[in-house]
């Protein structure tokens, strides 16, 4: 099923922001929180430091009407920074690779491509970008080819 979410950006105080969340909003986080030491080294990223193996990859807490908040740690190490304007995205998430592929080809039209639409290593289909007035867009589709 289609659904829409928030995606925030911390730098490196994602788990303490989302205990914070879940303190007032309850609820469990969806998966578990997931650590930047949880995932496969990509090709061309850097190496991550062994201090920031325990930063949050990917957090997802249920809050109100089904809206979920998603958040990560931007990795200080990788020459990464959450300020305003980066610090929060809207996630789309679509049913099928077409509809994905035309919602990334017309938001991100005159914006800029963060990261191409491509399968990623959690099973997804998923690009980013900025568009044209500045808000960061994330598109994950769970539809298999």
């Amino acid at each position: 099923m289609a659904s829409v979410s928030t995606y925030l950006n911390f730098q490196e105080k994602t788990e303490e922001a989302f205990l914070f969340y879940q303190s007032i909003f309850g609820g469990e986080f969806m998966g578990g929180i997931m650590r930047m030491g949880d995932a496969p080294v990509m090709e061309g990223m850097p190496p991550l430091a062994e201090k920031d193996k325990n930063l949050v990859m990917h957090v997802a807490l249920p809050i109100l009407a089904g809206h979920v908040l998603m958040g990560t740690d931007c990795v200080g190490s990788w020459g990464m920074t959450a300020t305003p304007g980066n610090n929060m995205s809207i996630n789309l998430s679509p049913d099928t690779r077409v509809e994905t592929e035309r919602i990334f080809n017309a938001l991100s039209e005159g914006g800029k491509v963060t990261m191409e639409l491509q399968d990623m290593f959690w099973g997804d289909y998923f690009g980013s970008f900025v568009d044209r007035y500045g808000i960061s867009w994330m598109v994950n589709c769970a539809e298999k080819k």
